[in-house]
């Protein structure tokens, strides 16, 4: 499933960038939440995620790169959320947030820093719908896939299938023509992708060249 990213589109013209995600072969639409504090970045928040979803035929795929995400669970959903996630790194108290966000009739999401490994989810791998491996440090758009990645889909499809979880597979940071078909062969299940496809020439063709890979 491919999930483009709106970081990196036209903000002064949003809805006509999500209309075109609409009529693509994107399965979601990505949202990166960021509070300049959790990461050195703003980027917009609840009434935003409210007015794409007036707009979105596709999911709200809701990344949350903020502190103390529990905060806002009913908020987000009520904003139009399909998938809710948060950081490990920013979540104290991880599982009873998972159990929030399934509570409210979201998936629930978690997504990991370059430098977190897999290994830190195996005791809520059974209370998770997807994980996000973030492939650059979080914050920016336009960094540079690490490659590091691939192993770490690895490690975490293993974890997944030995727990018996279903959970999806999200990759988040520097995806594009060039590693898709890889990331899919390693075990990546959702792939965002941000300016590789919103700065293409042919945005609705650059979905489908990801989704085929």
């Amino acid at each position: 499933m491919i999930a483009p990213s709106i970081l990196s589109a036209d903000f002064a013209n949003l809805q006509r960038d999500v209309e075109m995600i609409n009529g693509s072969e994107a399965a979601w639409i990505h949202i990166d939440v960021m509070d300049g504090v959790f990461v050195p970045n703003l980027s917009f928040g609840l009434p935003v995620v409210a007015a794409i979803h007036q707009h979105a035929t596709k999911p709200l795929d809701v990344h949350l790169m903020i502190v103390q995400p529990e905060r806002y669970i009913k908020e987000f959903k009520a904003a139009g959320a399909h998938v809710l996630t948060v950081h490990y790194e920013a979540s104290t108290h991880l599982h009873r947030t998972l159990q929030a966000i399934r509570a409210e009739g979201m998936l629930a999401g978690v997504a990991l820093n370059p430098h977190t490994p897999v290994s830190a989810l195996q005791d809520v791998l059974l209370d998770l719908d997807l994980v996000c491996l973030m492939s650059v440090n979080p914050g920016f758009g336009g960094q540079s896939f690490i490659p590091q990645t691939f192993q770490k889909v690895k490690q975490l499809r293993a974890m997944l299938q030995e727990a018996g979880s279903k959970a999806f597979i999200e990759i988040d940071g520097g995806v594009n023509a060039n590693n898709a078909a890889a990331l899919k062969e390693a075990g990546a299940d959702v792939l965002v992708a941000g300016n590789s496809v919103f700065k293409a020439a042919d945005p609705v063709g650059m979905i489908a060249e990801l989704h085929g890979a």
